[in-house]
């Protein structure tokens, strides 16, 4: 029984390779495939999401079903995740390539359709994400954006755009100053 725990199935450089193998190949196709995010991903992505680490996983591990084995994979995936990560982070020209850059998918209120197709989005779903930032619809907007990492970036046009508490405390200290100024005016008599 402990020799199932212990003895792998395959060396731990076989193991290595596989693993950084499927991890470049699984990222590359989900570059290639799409920028939408976890919070974008619909029934079917979401499928395929779970098949593809069903199919992965043999060509991971081979023939191994040993607890040091599965460990071991976990630890290179873990490492490898880490250094691309930081790459990407570090060298712009590498973030580009692993991320892609910022797709417009709507600009001064109309829905940009051939990026919409391409990505494989719906106006419905983005319609959702509108309202969530306060917007009704893409006619409220200026700027709806998919960003590299699958968040999507709505900017409303300045009349659609909600006040802040800020611009409410500015405006509260204007009208201080205002109504103190009438009732200096109104005491000296100069208000007539």
């Amino acid at each position: 029984m402990t020799d199932d725990l212990f003895h792998t199935g395959v060396s731990l450089a076989d193991k290595a390779i596989r693993t950084v193998v499927v991890y470049l190949a699984v990222a590359a196709l989900l570059r290639i495939g799409g920028k939408r995010g976890i919070a974008q991903l619909n029934n079917f992505d979401f499928v395929v999401m779970l098949l593809m680490s069903n199919v992965v996983q043999n060509a991971i591990i081979g023939p191994d079903n040993s607890l040091a084995g599965g460990l071991a994979g976990v630890v290179i995936l873990m490492a490898i995740n880490a250094v691309v990560v930081r790459l990407a982070a570090a060298v712009p020209m590498a973030g580009k390539l692993v991320e892609g850059g910022p797709v417009v998918l709507a600009r001064d209120g109309q829905y940009l359709t051939r990026a919409l197709r391409r990505l494989g989005l719906r106006q419905a779903d983005l319609d959702v994400t509108i309202q969530l930032r306060g917007g009704t619809s893409v006619a409220d907007t200026r700027l709806v954006r998919l960003e590299p990492g699958g968040a999507v970036l709505v900017r409303l046009r300045p009349e659609e755009e909600n006040a802040e508490r800020g611009d409410i405390d500015e405006l509260r200290a204007r009208l201080d100053r205002i109504e103190r100024k009438l009732d200096a005016l109104a005491r000296t008599g100069g208000g007539a």
